[in-house]
């Protein structure tokens, strides 16, 4: 991608080359690092797949007698987590190297899916580049890190500006607070009929991807710690905040201000709102991530050359407008290494491969990732990658990291089924929160705190 970093690059497959040459004892018997990753099942979607391939041929054109197979799990994140969870329970079926959310890290590495990576890292000259953030993400509380990541994202609110113009709204649109999000949806409702004014991911199908960027977009800008205390290392219960971000879902929902429940509630809704709704005008404002430009480009799976001027961003706020006045979620994935892989030493010489600074560009562009690197986010070439990219990397000053504790996975999923009960209708926003203070104690053995 960038001329001047092919002399770092060829230097670091030289030493990746030397490493392989001597490290040997790696429990393998075939010389082949297996390399599990989630493959989107929007079949246009293969970034992930082409640019592991043009990894694949330069581990394989730099180290002669050695191979990489890529194993693709095509499927929805949850199933996908299964699925690979499945395979590293078993020497006969683990990958050498598994794609591994950031969120999820910490729960596979109590049950013992991965291994440490302290005594590589430490001797690697590239860890230092990277973000203390993106570094404790893949940290457990034992103190060790389990993985190295490849970037981050951050969250805002996607509007369609012609829509807006059509129900007469400013086209430089900037909500100070969530009444003014539903009064720009109530607005496009009543003078744009046929399109969906507002998208908020919701329910138990969408998974981490609903309570992440649809709930905790929405908690987080309720206060300081809504979800979890550091300082008491205690889960929040009662909490006002809890209440008040199921009542902004209740009412997108209740007021129809979103999709049909039906289609809120597919697994498969994420896709449709960047290859379906947003490119063909169906949708005027979506709560959705920095990386959905990558769905627009030429290659991608949607191809929209004038969404860089139909579209607008902004920053969602905080519920009153309270200070900071704005809020975003970052997550990410790393690269793991499970503890029953059979070459583990071959899977740590691709993920340096794959994080020479040449590829580590490549990756953040042609995936929209927001860098996790210092020296990949002054590269011009990511700089100048995405249309907006400096409005979603602006956002890192004021993100939040979801709890990475063991349990976090099992209170997502609480999260998502009080999304969906309020959804649906079936239950108001103080009994589905009520519901879900009930299944916390459960899930954290009682290790909480009233609010």
């Amino acid at each position: 991608m960038r001329p001047t970093a092919l002399a770092p690059f060829v230097l670091a497959t030289a030493l990746a080359a030397g490493s392989l040459a001597a490290c040997g004892g790696s429990g393998g018997d075939s010389g082949t690092v297996k390399v599990a990753y989630n493959r989107s099942t929007d079949n246009k979607v293969r970034f992930k797949d082409d640019f592991l391939q043009s990894v694949k041929e330069q581990f394989e054109k730099d180290n002669p007698g050695k191979k990489v197979k890529l194993v693709p799990i095509q499927a929805p994140d949850n199933d996908y987590a299964t699925k690979a969870q499945q395979m590293m329970r078993s020497s006969k079926t683990a990958p050498d190297l598994v794609y591994e959310d950031t969120f999820r890290i910490n729960s596979d590495i109590k049950a013992g899916y991965l291994r440490p990576l302290d005594d590589k890292l430490d001797a690697w000259v590239s860890w230092s580049r990277f973000v203390p953030t993106a570094k404790a993400a893949a940290k457990a509380e034992d103190g060790k890190t389990y993985g190295v990541p490849d970037g981050t994202d951050t969250r805002g609110l996607w509007f369609n500006k012609q829509i807006f113009a059509k129900a007469g709204l400013p086209t430089d649109w900037q909500p100070r607070n969530w009444a003014d999000i539903l009064a720009a949806a109530r607005t496009i409702k009543q003078k744009v009929p046929g399109v969906i004014p507002l998208n908020v991911l919701t329910g138990k199908a969408v998974g981490e991807a609903a309570v992440m960027q649809g709930f905790e977009m929405l908690l987080y800008g309720t206060g300081e710690n809504p979800l979890y205390d550091p300082t008491e290392r205690k889960w929040i219960t009662g909490s006002q905040g809890f209440r008040d971000a199921l009542s902004f879902v209740r009412t997108v929902y209740g007021e129809r201000l979103g999709p049909d429940v039906s289609d809120a509630l597919d697994a498969n809704v994420n896709t449709r709102v960047a290859t379906e709704w947003l490119p063909e005008g169906k949708l005027a404002i979506a709560l959705d991530g920095s990386w959905l430009g990558q769905f627009w480009t030429a290659k991608g799976a949607k191809p929209w050359p004038n969404w860089p001027t139909a579209l607008g961003r902004a920053a969602m706020p905080t519920k009153d407008g309270q200070a900071p006045g704005r809020i975003s979620m970052s997550g990410g994935f790393t690269w793991a290494i499970p503890q029953k892989a059979k070459n583990p030493d071959l899977a740590w010489e691709f993920i340096k491969l794959m994080q020479t600074p040449v590829n580590a560009v490549k990756w953040d562009v042609v995936d929209a990732q927001i860098a996790v690197r210092d020296d990949v986010a002054a590269d011009p070439a990511y700089l100048k990658s995405m249309p907006g990219i400096d409005f979603f990397t602006g956002l890192v000053k004021y993100t939040r990291y979801r709890p990475a504790l063991p349990v976090y996975p099992q209170v997502s999923t609480a999260i998502g089924e009080a999304m969906e009960a309020v959804t649906t209708g079936d239950s108001s926003a103080a009994d589905a929160a009520k519901s879900y203070d009930s299944q916390l104690k459960t899930i954290t053995q009682g290790a909480v705190t009233a609010r």
